[in-house]
């Protein structure tokens, strides 16, 4: 088995690597935007965005201390969604086998983008070089965003970027390759989309993320049909 994914191969995740980090700045942007007008300093966005590293997560929080309430109760929603991140490791860590020290911060750099990147290549090289890629475009480009919204605030006009739709537009293109290739991952989607849909109406916010996971889980857990059998090779 190849050490090191071939030079086309390498390019390609590159460039995806990069096209999702500009993406992410964006979106880190809008989050030090919404950050300060919701009260906290630019440090402590800023610090979030290092620490917490979690997208959907830091938005909660900056939405509870929005509305009145303190970081205290904002923790239960940002634990919440960043709950979905542990089923994530599950599935990367065969792939990724980290060691040591080096858990620590492959945990870190365990999310929605970095996931579906990894589990969208064919091969162990690969998958590792678009989790790493991916991991350090975005946490770069996610913080660059955040300092730079945080420090302009009010003047990010967040709705006109309509970054709402290009977070799962750019999540779905990151996935679409499994999903043309295994009919399993099709079904599992499905089943995932019904679920948070049928829950987004009734439950509290990261609930349908999380009931929508066990769909995964489930189709994970379930045997694997056996392929065809090859054919023999002619005499």
């Amino acid at each position: 088995m190849p050490t090191r994914p071939d030079p086309a191969a390498r390019a390609a995740i590159w460039r995806a690597s990069v096209g999702i980090g500009v993406y992410a700045g964006a979106f880190g942007l809008t989050f030090g935007a919404v950050a300060v007008a919701s009260g906290l300093s630019r440090g402590q966005a800023q610090a979030l965005s290092a620490v917490l590293f979690s997208g959907a997560s830091q938005f909660a929080l900056a939405g509870v201390v929005g509305a009145g309430g303190s970081a205290w109760a904002a923790l239960g929603p940002v634990l919440l969604l960043a709950l979905r991140n542990g089923f994530y490791g599950v599935t990367l860590a065969p792939v990724l086998d980290p060691r040591g020290p080096a858990r620590l911060l492959t945990a870190h750099l365990v999310i929605d983008e970095t996931t579906a990147m990894a589990t969208a290549q064919t091969d162990r090289p690969a998958q590792r070089l678009a989790f790493w890629s991916t991991g350090v475009v975005l946490f770069c480009c996610w913080n660059a965003g955040t300092f730079v919204g945080a420090l302009v605030g009010s003047a990010v006009d967040t709705d006109v970027l309509g970054l709402d739709a290009a977070g799962p537009a750019v999540f779905l293109a990151l996935v679409w390759p499994a999903l043309r290739r295994s009919v399993r991952a099709r079904w599992v989607a499905l089943a995932g989309a019904v679920i948070a849909l049928a829950l987004v109406p009734v439950a509290p916010g990261g609930v349908p993320v999380l009931a929508a996971a066990a769909a995964a889980v489930l189709g994970g857990l379930l045997p694997q049909r056996p392929g065809p059998e090859p054919e023999p090779a002619p005499a």
